[in-house]
């Protein structure tokens, strides 16, 4: 052995030992849920962003939306006519997107703004 008698001193803490979180759950009202939910169900409403503002994981507040409209306690949002599907057809113009919806085509380029073209389909769809 040498001369050096160092030792180390270990922290234990027994509530970190647990697999409980470290912070206890909490407990949200039937009323906070439903607010929580009917803010989901307005039209263009982010439920990952209303999730993440009130400090929920968005699972959570899926699931929440999802009971509540299981149980009838809310209605679902009638969106109007819902598109089916949309054609995607090669473009003899490279890096150019043809979407067909309906009988409208929208041909956009790589370099086109997603917030704007999804204001332009969104457009498309409510005529």
């Amino acid at each position: 052995m040498s001369g050096d008698r160092s030792f180390q001193l270990l922290e234990v803490r027994a509530d970190r030992l647990d697999a409980s979180p470290a912070t206890p759950r909490r407990r949200w009202s039937e009323e906070a849920k439903a607010r929580l939910v009917e803010e989901t169900l307005a039209p263009d409403a982010n439920v990952s962003a209303i999730a993440r503002r009130h400090g929920v994981l968005p699972s959570q507040l899926f699931g929440w939306r999802r009971q509540a409209l299981k149980a009838g306690t809310v209605a679902p949002v009638d969106r109007g006519e819902a598109v089916g599907f949309a054609q995607v057809q090669q473009v003899p113009s490279p890096g150019m997107i043809e979407i067909v919806i309906a009988d409208a085509v929208v041909r956009v380029g790589a370099d086109v703004d997603a917030r704007q073209l999804q204001v332009v389909l969104r457009a498309v769809r409510a005529r």
